[in-house]
């Protein structure tokens, strides 16, 4: 696992190439659910449009279980595969792009098409906002309350702590989202600093 970029938010870009319509639609999609959901949305938002090809890397890139395309009645390799090769070279993970075609008459040929659809969705994602996402992994345990401050605070002070949660009872629940790259030394050291008593496992 390893950080990469992630859509901030939903984005619509427009062009026109050779009388055709293109718009791209851009959407922060983690999962393939809620790519097919993005998908619906926008089939149903145009629903005269001819085609709406869409592409998506619907998760942590890299992993081909999160890739999907589809050329939605345009010829065969014209329109889905272009747009997620610039998706899967763009680094960016959980991302759905879908682009809406009006013809406008004139007919672009294949490679008009890989190229417009293509050009089309970079062009897209030079407007895109992006954040940065660092991959977690989750520690457990439970520690005396006595512990809680010393705990808290080296774990605030020496890594990089997405979240923090706490469930108090007898004793405190420790829930904590850190940096997956630091999960086993975080572990090693709570346990040094509290001479073995306190240990933080990582989830599996």
């Amino acid at each position: 696992m390893s950080e990469y970029r992630i859509p901030d938010s939903s984005l619509s870009y427009h062009e026109e190439i050779k009388k055709s319509t293109f718009i791209v639609h851009l959407a922060h999609t983690p999962s393939i659910d809620e790519a097919k959901a993005f998908i619906k949305q926008i089939n149903e938002q145009y629903p005269d449009a001819r085609h709406n090809c869409w592409a998506h890397v619907a998760g942590q890139p890299g992993g081909s279980h999160v890739y999907g395309f589809s050329d939605d009645g345009e010829p065969n390799g014209t329109a889905g595969k272009p747009m997620l090769n610039v998706l899967i070279g763009s680094g960016l993970g959980e991302i759905t792009a879908v682009t809406t075609r009006y013809f406008g008459g004139i007919k672009l040929g294949t490679g008009g098409l890989v190229r417009a659809y293509g050009g089309s969705l970079n062009n897209a994602l030079a407007q895109l906002q992006t954040s940065l996402k660092i991959p977690a992994s989750t520690l457990t345990g439970y520690s005396d309350y006595a512990l809680q401050g010393a705990i808290e605070q080296y774990l605030n002070t020496h890594f990089t702590i997405l979240s923090m949660d706490k469930q108090y009872g007898a004793v405190i629940e420790w829930s904590i989202d850190i940096d997956h790259r630091q999960a086993l030394r975080a572990s090693q050291e709570i346990f040094d600093l509290t001479h073995g008593v306190v240990e933080l496992k990582i989830k599996a």
